[in-house]
């Protein structure tokens, strides 16, 4: 099946090695790579252990957006260490205040067909622009940018068919929440979700963004939207009309599964507590009081969706019982937003304007008080991240999250007497010739040629090149254990937990603890504190007495959510020798190979429930069971209870050297030395 689809003649242009047939593994070129501050600091600290040069990619951008609260001096250390180090390796950087990573990147520097892949999970915003745009783990992030490739397991190709207009009040968060609604969470596991349909033409870019954004929380591997007019008139409104190229899927594609969508029937919905694909109808759900109103973050912070924020505002005043906070996307959608008055408007309406970053979207600031009800335009409504354990979040569109903050309740603008005011299709996006706000938050990599640097060789090997600037909280990154031939793997079990394990229950994200990114034995301390705080202390302890390490049982899904490899690294650090699940997520999954840590699913899921804490699980002569193959079943003993249960490793070659080698870092300078 697949085949005609624009996802794999985008990936056939860029085919290395292998077979684009599902399931099997394939090796791409990629143009682009991002990094966050949250997750860049460890891909510029493995990028640094592998010892390379410039980088092999078209281009790779550094962006600081998540870590901006600046109150001690751990987030200004790592911004540095970051722009020393993209000097050093040909990598542009882009200072705190330039925005968020996601829309800069739409902004500036985007291409339709291109690949780009991002060290965070909602790098599929690209696909709004015909992008093959993946969130991996930072360590993959870091592969990529020092060898200009990525392999991964092919995915099948849903076709998500959109046809009709959406009626005013109902908007692409809308759309996103009913493909949420009808596939889950789990829906888009180990599958590309791919948009036609002539549904598409009301669609603007930043639309298909928000749509193509939202899809991480599916499990795809990501989303991709054909490139149309629509995609020529965003990128000349930026001044990179030249980047533009027209891509489409053949007319008779055929896709692995197919849904067709009628935006003109869709009403405006919200994700309630405590998951994004929880999706209720805004009329349904009723006029629940709301006490705060946040809109911004990667997925509804483009100038279109501030422009019909300002439009609901103009002339009204947010109700006295609701404080409403806006965070534009890109210093650039902040500059526009003053010249034409619709920032003005939207402070006289009683509106908080805080820094164009991530925010309170990751818990950074503007948490909620204690038992309240808080409508964000964001992603993700996990218990707790928006730093208060209680309050309840509501996923919603800049629509309904303006109306709402007017009128004090969550309120259905298709049944309320205010009139939008303003049709997205007719608004134009920011002139790239009008500002260059973001610009001057840019800094281009050294001209080291010019400067007579040789970029290509190692920086331990170049004379010249910028010094590497590393404050006291930047720690080195923990290390996996090789595993010696007729050895096992073994451990105790330190935590049995439940289905939808996100990667945010794991290591949580929050301004108290996204200072430390570089700092792992610090924020080993709060592993797994939301499910149980005594983990910590067990796992150490494991790790240190005679079993020397610690396994955990899953359900499904296990390790949704971001792509932050410090939920492996956090684990790896405290004796997490392997993690036993009925499923886990795709970026989850690879970052646990990566770090050594052997994810492993059960054959028969009931035997997850089996599992007790404590149990002394072992995998016999390990490294001849791993190389039984990559569908071959291994055996696992519990000790314990005198009991064996078969698990599936799926495991490809490249992985299982992996775990044997102790993880990806360990197995590239293996095989550096053995040459």
């Amino acid at each position: 099946m697949s085949r005609g689809t624009l996802t794999y003649k985008i990936l056939q242009q860029h085919l290395v090695a292998g077979q684009l047939l599902p399931g099997e593994r394939a090796t791409v070129r990629i143009d682009q790579t991002l990094t966050q501050d949250s997750t860049g600091t460890m891909v510029y600290l493995q990028l640094e252990a592998m010892d390379v040069g410039a980088v092999q990619t078209e281009l790779s951008v550094a962006y600081i957006d998540h870590n901006t609260l600046q109150s001690g001096f751990e987030n200004a250390d790592d911004h540095a260490f970051i722009q020393s180090v993209a000097a050093r390796h040909n990598v542009v950087f882009s200072k705190p205040g330039g925005g968020i990573c996601h829309q800069l990147h739409l902004e500036n520097y985007g291409c339709p067909g291109k690949t780009l892949l991002g060290s965070d999970s909602h790098t599929p915003t690209g696909g709004g622009l015909g992008m093959i745009a993946i969130g991996a783990g930072g360590l993959d992030v870091a592969i990529a940018m020092a060898e200009g490739n990525y392999t991964l397991t092919v995915p099948q190709v849903v076709g998500i068919e959109l046809r009709g207009v959406l009626r005013s009040w109902v908007s692409a968060k809308d759309v996103i929440l009913e493909v949420l609604r009808q596939l889950s969470v789990k829906g888009g596991v180990g599958r590309i979700v791919e948009y036609y349909g002539d549904g598409l033409l009301g669609l603007s870019v930043t639309d298909r963004a928000t749509i193509a954004n939202m899809g991480a929380e599916l499990g795809a591997t990501t989303s991709v939207f054909p490139s149309d007019e629509n995609t020529r008139r965003f990128l000349e409104q930026q001044g990179r009309g030249g980047d533009w190229r027209p891509l489409a899927a053949d007319p008779d594609a055929l896709y692995d599964q197919s849904l067709s969508i009628d935006l003109a029937a869709l009403a405006p919905a919200a994700a309630c507590p405590h998951s994004p694909d929880n999706i209720r109808s805004v009329s349904d759900i009723g006029e629940i009081k709301v006490d705060q109103v946040a809109i911004g973050s990667c997925t509804n912070a483009s100038y279109s969706d501030l422009m019909k924020v300002a439009a609901i505002l103009a002339g009204r005043r947010v109700h006295p019982q609701v404080s409403l906070v806006i965070a534009p996307g890109s210093a650039s959608i902040l500059a526009v937003l003053a010249a034409n008055g619709a920032l003005a408007g939207m402070i006289k309406a009683g509106a908080r304007i805080i820094e164009c970053a991530c925010g309170p979207c990751i818990g950074m600031g503007q948490s909620p008080r204690s038992g309240a009800v808080s409508l964000r335009t964001f992603n993700r409504n996990f218990k707790g991240r928006s730093g208060t354990n209680d309050a309840d979040v509501y996923l919603v569109s800049p629509e309904t999250a303006a109306i709402s903050a007017i009128t004090g309740v969550l309120t259905d603008g298709l049944a309320s007497h205010h009139r939008l005011g303003i049709e997205l299709p007719n608004i134009a996006e920011p002139s790239a010739g009008s500002f260059q706000g973001a610009g001057a938050f840019t800094v281009a990599p050294p001209a080291l040629a010019a400067a007579g640097i040789d970029a290509a060789a190692a920086p331990g090997q170049a004379a010249g090149l910028p010094e590497v600037v590393m404050g006291p909280n930047i720690k080195p990154f923990p290390r996996g254990v090789a595993v010696p031939p007729g050895s096992a793997i073994s451990g105790s079990v330190v935590l049995v937990c439940g289905d939808n394990i996100t990667t945010d229950d794991i290591m949580p994200s929050d301004s108290r603890l996204l200072p430390f990114r570089s700092n792992i034995p610090h924020l080993a301390e709060y592993c797994f504190e939301k499910i149980d705080p005594g983990f910590p202390a067990r796992a150490a302890a494991a790790r240190d007495g005679e079993v020397a390490g610690g396994v955990i049982v899953g359900g499904d899904n296990y390790g949704q959510g971001s792509s932050r490899e410090h939920a492996a690294l956090v684990p790896l650090y405290l004796g997490i020798r392997m993690v036993l699940a009925k499923s886990f997520a795709r970026i989850h999954r690879a970052n646990l190979i990566n770090s050594g840590i052997l994810p492993l699913v059960f054959a028969e899921p009931r035997d997850a429930e089996a599992v007790r804490e404590g149990d002394i699980l072992m995998l016999d002569d390990a490294a001849a069971q791993l190389g039984g193959g990559d569908e071959a079943d291994l055996r696992l003993h519990n000790q314990t209870q005198g009991t064996e249960y078969r698990l599936c490793g799926q495991l490809s070659f490249e992985e299982r050297q992996m775990i044997l080698a102790g993880g990806r870092i360990n197995m590239i300078q293996q095989a550096a030395k053995s040459r």
